[in-house]
């Protein structure tokens, strides 16, 4: 009786990988060794110069100026407040949904830990420590309450974030937006820019749709002229006309017309993607609709709209990268954003010279939130199906 030789295998291996992938005919094998050599001799270099030869100093002795510029150092405990709700809400999130949400969680809580280890005084790795206890204790509570209550605490913690950084009057004595800085009004300007320009670019991109000419042509003429300049010319208007137009006793305050401009000039671009999804929608789903009785209004919400955004999802995270990185361009109307918050260091005295440092720190962190981006972006599209069904 012949013995039994089990299924077939489908799996290379290591060796079988490296054969076939790299090493399959002999231009592929020399490619690969020509990769290798141009990877040793930039990675090499690199991480000889970060390791023996770059004064990171200049970072650790300006930590604070990175994260929240000349907001008043007696208060900084405000914005690190703000951290801590937020690692409790992501350990939430990751104790009622798991998926992205836990290796989200995982990879702030591997950054605090590492960040613990670095050469920071003793408060600051306190504190990080704490975060990650916190986190575990918002994946604890994550376990024994239900999926809304993460939703009203992300909703929640915006406008609570804000009024912790202004001020509550009476409460926490009111910060002017001029001492806001560095990483903290990055993220500011991006989160509302993102959160207002994507609603806005909905409306205008139904109105480029609109069966009345009114709002059909307005809508087209934001779109045209806003995407037909470059943000610098928004910024500038904002920041210089604008008061030009206003009453001599109406003041605008500069982080708000930063704002402003950001949410305008993302909403246009926002508005001709998800003008895209709505034209991929066929008519004869319309159709449908309306024949099971629904009306116009029920057929945009339950119908259209889903499948549109859900189709352009990669295309509108792409828009809100370029909104995170656009933020650095508000250094140029005097905000001090992590931008020039670097700039004012390296105008130091004791850190002349080492740009280097500086800008490979600052590239590092745009990186590090923009993959992070990008990668919840690919994990929503693979939970929803985008290009396989």
């Amino acid at each position: 009786m012949a013995e039994y030789a089990g299924p077939p295998r489908i799996s290379l291996g290591p060796i079988g990988w490296l054969r076939k992938n790299l090493f399959s005919t002999w231009y592929n094998a020399l490619l690969t060794f020509l990769s290798l050599w141009i990877l040793y001799v930039v990675l090499g270099g690199t991480l000889r110069w970060a390791l023996t030869e770059a004064d990171w100093r200049v970072i650790t002795a300006n930590l604070r100026l990175f994260m929240v510029g000349p907001y008043p150092p007696d208060q900084v405990w405000r914005p690190a407040l703000c951290v801590v709700i937020v690692s409790l809400l992501m350990g939430l999130s990751w104790g009622l949904w798991g998926g992205a949400m836990r290796q989200f969680a995982v990879a702030l809580a591997a950054a605090f830990a590492v960040l613990a280890l670095l050469p920071f005084p003793l408060p600051v790795r306190l504190w990080l420590l704490g975060n990650l206890v916190v986190l575990a204790a918002g994946y604890g509570i994550g376990q024994r309450v239900s999926p809304r209550w993460g939703v009203i605490g992300w909703v929640a913690s915006f406008p609570l974030i804000l009024l912790i950084v202004a001020g509550i009057g009476g409460v926490l004595p009111p910060i002017s937006t001029q001492r806001w800085g560095g990483l903290l009004l990055t993220f500011i300007l991006t989160i509302v820019g993102i959160g207002a320009s994507f609603p806005v670019g909905v409306l205008l991109a139904l109105g480029r749709r609109s069966a009345l000419p009114a709002i059909r042509l307005f809508s087209i003429a934001f779109i045209e002229v806003v995407r037909g300049v470059p943000l610098v010319t928004v910024l500038f208007m904002g920041s210089l006309m604008l008061p030009l137009f206003l009453p001599e006793d109406v003041r605008v305050d500069q982080v708000v017309r930063a704002m402003v401009s950001i949410t305008l000039f993302s909403a246009a671009y926002t508005a001709e993607n998800v003008r895209g999804g709505l034209q991929a929608i066929p008519e004869g789903q319309i159709e449908a609709a309306k024949a099971l009785g629904l009306n116009g209004f029920q057929t945009l919400l339950l119908i259209v709209l889903p499948q549109a955004l859900r189709n352009v999802i990669p295309a509108i995270v792409g828009q809100f990268i370029s909104l995170f990185k656009d933020t650095s361009l508000v250094s140029i109307i005097g905000l001090l954003d992590l931008v020039l918050i670097g700039k004012s260091v390296l105008a130091n005295p004791d850190f002349l010279g080492l740009q280097r440092e500086v800008y490979v720190f600052l590239a590092l962190v745009y990186f590090v939130f923009s993959y992070a981006m990008s990668y919840a972006s690919r994990r929503l599209e693979v939970a929803l199906g985008v290009g396989e069904r």
